[in-house]
């Protein structure tokens, strides 16, 4: 018997959620979070100069922008880690003196 022909994206998904399918990550603080949205907290946290002294990268320290950063960061998986690592760091520090006050 001739195998039915699919359409091209549910061929590809066969066993797969859909690709619109959310997941829930309640666990993940990074779920949902762009890359952009990390960059942009970071620098108005720290700014470009001391976060460059954090996380010595180039993109950091010579003629630093969000866009440049972004480049390079989707191109270079150890760098990419090493601001999501430091971003997490950031909330768990702000979490962390939030049950402080209180």
């Amino acid at each position: 018997m001739p195998q039915a022909k699919l359409p091209y994206m549910a061929r590809d998904n066969i066993g797969m959620t859909a690709p619109t399918a959310r997941t829930d990550q309640p666990r993940n603080p990074l779920h949902g979070v762009t890359l952009e949205a990390i960059v942009r907290a970071l620098e108005a946290h720290y700014g470009w100069e001391a976060l460059a002294r954090q996380i010595p990268i180039r993109c950091f320290s010579h003629d630093p922008s969000v866009s440049s950063s972004l480049k390079f960061l989707r191109k270079t998986p150890w760098a990419r880690e090493k601001v999501e690592s430091l971003y997490l760091f950031v909330l768990r520090e702000q979490a962390r003196r939030e049950r402080l006050r209180q």
